[in-house]
């Protein structure tokens, strides 16, 4: 049993810590941290200021598993992680966060800098501010909160911070697991606050497996008054991206453990073709994102979108490359019954009120890469479902509670 009066000291210290935190929010959406795939240089002034915040506001410990990498200019893609002694030196209460950003997309869509966070009506807005770094100062705060008490915990607390959420993980926690194979135990509480929903009611147990792909449609290019000349391969690939609907019917499964239930086949991001109007492009690239549900294989995904390719291929005599950008076959699921997820549904239900019900969810989390390695991790938040949007925010309020729930967490045997 956690003492109630401790437990409400600890509160309050994280309800002072208000101003704090919209300060550390800010001056992290001044650092922005970008990975190489989206366009930016990466998360390693981000990572210095971030240490450097920490190391004042007394953290001591401090663990780096960094990765290089050639297409950032410092060459580096930081991964580091602060722990606070507990009195069982042998587990370890984990919250791990994600340093890189998505890109701001049309700047003309928000109302302000996306990298000058300010505050408006309760809001913090900036990239940034709620995936990830509203769990990342809520995780921060509450371990702040026992240093600042002086307790020792019964457990040791982790706070990690990774690069490359974003896009592949290899250089973040896929990294971080590869180099260092006894950073985690077996016993260990593993908490990946990267998802959730908007009561805070969703503890995340299970995702889907997850296919990005690229099609690159090479035909003929030519002047656009004579087409005859030519092979249109943006028309070629919008005939594939229609046939490639055919996906859901071909896989068709649903499961209400996960939102939504069924498979997605999405296409999304697309490349410039031509720069003027009057060119009938010769090539043509598009981008798909996949989110399976664990019942399918990838390769069977992978067969079926051949076969819907080779038909567009001889209907419209051109090329089409298909080349996986990152593949991910779901690993088992958590345990709804794990210690993780019983221990998140107590600090839950004594914060916020709520009975938290384990669930799959459709997006991709550091969660899977423990999974993978047979740990028992899970996610949660509790989230506007602001992220990777215009005008992207977080709820003050939202950081404020969950850093409770988490403080929660640290104090439990």
């Amino acid at each position: 049993m956690i003492d109630k009066a401790l437990f409400n000291r600890i509160t309050d210290r994280i309800d002072s810590y208000r101003e704090a935190m919209i300060d550390l929010q800010i001056g992290l959406c001044s650092h922005p941290a970008v990975g190489p795939e989206n366009g930016g240089d990466g998360e390693l002034q981000k990572a210095h200021y971030l240490e450097k915040r920490l190391a004042e506001m007394g953290f001591k410990h401090f663990q780096h598993y960094d990765a290089r990498y050639e297409r950032v200019s410092s060459k580096i893609r930081p991964n580091f992680f602060t722990t606070i002694d507990g009195r069982n030196k042998s587990r370890f209460i984990w919250i791990i966060t994600h340093l890189d950003i998505v890109p701001p997309g049309e700047i003309k869509l928000w109302t302000r800098d996306p990298y000058c966070a300010y505050v408006k009506d309760g809001r913090i807005f900036g990239r940034g501010t709620e995936d990830n770094q509203q769990e990342m100062v809520a995780s921060i705060f509450a371990a702040k909160a026992l240093l600042d008490e002086g307790l020792t915990p019964a457990n040791c607390i982790g706070l990690g911070f990774v690069a490359d959420e974003e896009t592949s993980g290899q250089k973040g926690l896929y990294h971080v697991l590869d180099v260092n194979k006894n950073l985690f135990g077996s016993d260990d509480l593993i908490i990946i606050p990267d998802s959730g929903n908007i009561s805070g009611s969703l503890i995340e147990v299970a995702e889907k497996s997850m296919l990005w792909l690229s099609f690159k449609t090479t035909g003929k290019q030519c002047h656009a008054s004579k087409p005859q000349l030519g092979n249109n391969a943006f028309v070629a690939a919008s005939h594939l991206v229609a046939k490639l609907s055919a996906l859901k019917k071909m896989f068709p499964k649903a499961d209400h453990l996960y939102d939504p239930q069924s498979s997605t086949f999405e296409p999304t991001k697309k490349e410039p073709n031509v720069g003027n109007i009057n060119t009938i492009p010769g090539e043509d690239i598009f981008y798909m994102d996949c989110r399976v549900l664990p019942d399918y294989k990838l390769e069977d995904v992978i067969k079926a979108i051949k076969s819907i390719t080779m038909k567009i291929e001889n209907k419209f005599k051109v090329q089409i490359e298909i080349s996986p950008v990152h593949y991910l076959q779901a690993p088992p699921p958590t345990s709804p019954n794990a210690p993780v997820v019983l221990s998140l549904q107590k600090a839950i239900r004594e914060v916020y009120g709520l009975k938290a019900l384990p669930g799959g969810v459709g997006a991709g989390t550091l969660a899977s890469y423990f999974r993978k390695k047979g740990f028992a991790a899970a996610v949660w938040s509790k989230t506007s479902q602001k992220a990777h949007q215009p005008d992207e925010n977080c709820l003050i309020e939202n950081i404020l509670g969950n850093a409770k729930v988490f403080a929660y967490l640290f104090l439990q045997n």
